[in-house]
């Protein structure tokens, strides 16, 4: 099945599932305690959206080398949220089984489409 190229960064999978995962991140965190304000809630929603960010910003770079940086920055906060995840159930501050379900399968994703670029013929 070939799909047609993306246009645009909203058109990749692997954004789409990012942004979801953000949202995700978003509502947990509004039932942190209030002292988490500027901790753990500030921390982790920042590197959700890191994600997705830098999918987007890399989907517009010109080389592989710099589309893939990006991709593989976006990988690091993926790493981040996982911690953040843990820290946050073991605070008993939310069931985060669910997102953590959601991050392992932007993960893979990510790591599929650096391949494909890594990959890609032009």
């Amino acid at each position: 099945m070939d799909r047609e190229p993306a246009k645009t960064f909203e058109d990749l999978i692997v954004w789409q599932k990012a942004h979801q995962f953000v949202l995700s991140v978003y509502k947990l965190t509004e039932a942190f305690p209030k002292q988490e304000t500027y901790g753990l809630t500030s921390q982790l929603r920042r590197a959700a959206v890191s994600i997705a960010a830098n999918i987007a910003e890399g989907f517009k770079k010109k080389g592989k080398p710099d589309k893939v940086r990006f991709m593989n920055v976006s990988q690091g906060s993926v790493e981040e949220c996982r911690y953040y995840l843990i820290l946050a159930r073991d605070l008993g501050y939310g069931n985060t089984t669910q997102l953590s379900e959601q991050l392992i399968e932007v993960s893979k994703i990510l790591q599929s489409y650096s391949y494909s670029i890594l990959n890609s013929v032009s």
